[in-house]
């Protein structure tokens, strides 16, 4: 008897390919949404938990592709019981904790865009990587090669080269007290979400049901839903609502354009949300980390074409570091691939061995 290796091979394909989306998908959600979020302020917004709120309040979105996996499962498996819902309770009491630090990081985050030029802010989120690192190392044992060292060493660097010019950006009409303020507050959006990143990979590796992209898109409306509830409750308690209609009104660039921003800014923010937890889910932690980091200079340029932020010679640098760290990474994981190709035929070929035998 012959052991077909057809299966595993589809499987390896249908994730590289998994990855691959997801990989584009936080793209456009990182590189997009803090754009989007820094027009929102500059023309006029300055509800900051208002702000907090767009990044997660597309959850239902969610249902959608949700809905979609669940007809596909009644379709191809319609002898066993299929359920909209399949995460299981303490799954999603794992998923519910999460999400009310992941609205703590909104807010953390959204206060810091709204005192802090674009390229600012994207330079201290950059320092998330070593937090990712840092903390998957003791969550969840990653193991560390030369390359994903190297990876860690390049893009830290690169946002350090960043940071070599950063006092000429403040805003002229912001004091050196709230700057300061704005420089925290985002350096702690970024510890903590450097926290988060290996906590949902924990999380996968400590449920007791099979992790699927189903359950993962479940896992991720409920993160968002209650980060949303988190941030709803600062938006009462500091009347957001009530001001939100009259902030539309006096926008500087209209009322409707101003709508169109906020939603624009919902569904773009859930591209990134989606996309970080789907690359956990297709590599590690350490990975998004990674693709966080390296689009940091993307952003920049980004900036510099929409908003008028200066490029100096330190961007092109950080950029050409960045590239190379995200090059070393990728290199490193092609020979660990290769090197592990050989085990898995040698133990593919016993198992076939010993069917032959019987």
């Amino acid at each position: 008897m012959e052991v077909s290796k057809e299966p595993e091979s589809n499987t390896t394909s249908m994730r590289k390919a998994l990855l691959i989306i997801n990989c584009i998908v936080l793209a456009i959600g990182n590189c997009a949404g803090p754009l989007m979020m820094r027009l929102y302020f500059i023309h006029g917004g300055k509800r900051v938990w208002f702000s907090s709120w767009l990044e997660t309040g597309a959850w239902p979105i969610i249902l959608l592709p949700i809905s979609l996996a669940y007809f596909h499962r009644s379709r191809t498996q319609p002898g066993s019981q299929n359920k909209l819902f399949l995460m299981k309770p303490h799954l999603f009491l794992a998923a519910a904790v999460i999400g009310i630090l992941t609205g703590l990081d909104d807010y953390l985050y959204a206060y810091g865009v709204a005192r802090l030029p674009v390229s600012t802010s994207a330079i201290i989120i950059a320092s998330q990587l070593a937090f990712t690192a840092g903390f998957a190392f003791v969550l969840v044992k990653q193991k560390f090669t030369s390359y994903s060292i190297n990876a860690v060493f390049l893009l830290t660097i690169g946002a350090g080269v960043l940071a070599m010019r950063t006092s000429g950006d403040r805003p002229a009409n912001e004091s050196n007290r709230e700057y300061v303020l704005g420089f925290l507050m985002t350096l702690g959006a970024s510890a903590l979400y450097g926290f988060i990143l290996p906590l949902v990979e924990l999380t996968y590796k400590k449920a007791k049901q099979e992790i699927s992209y189903a359950l993962v898109m479940e896992i991720q409306m409920v993160m968002c839903l209650f980060a949303t509830g988190v941030c709803t409750i600062g938006m009462l308690v500091n009347d957001d609502f009530k001001v939100i209609p009259r902030e539309a009104r006096e926008y500087k660039l209209g009322e409707t354009k101003y709508y169109v921003i906020v939603i624009c800014s919902a569904i773009i923010w859930q591209c990134f949300f989606l996309g970080a937890i789907g690359v956990i889910f297709c590599a590690s932690s350490l990975l998004s980390g990674i693709l966080i980091a390296v689009l940091l200079p993307v952003t920049e340029i980004l900036a510099v074409i929409f908003y008028n932020e200066s490029f100096r010679a330190e961007k092109g640098v950080a950029l050409a570091l960045s590239l190379w760290g995200f090059l070393s990474y990728f290199y490193g994981e092609i020979k660990e691939s290769k090197r592990n190709q050989p085990a898995l035929q040698t133990e593919v070929a016993s198992v076939s061995d010993r069917h032959t035998s019987v």
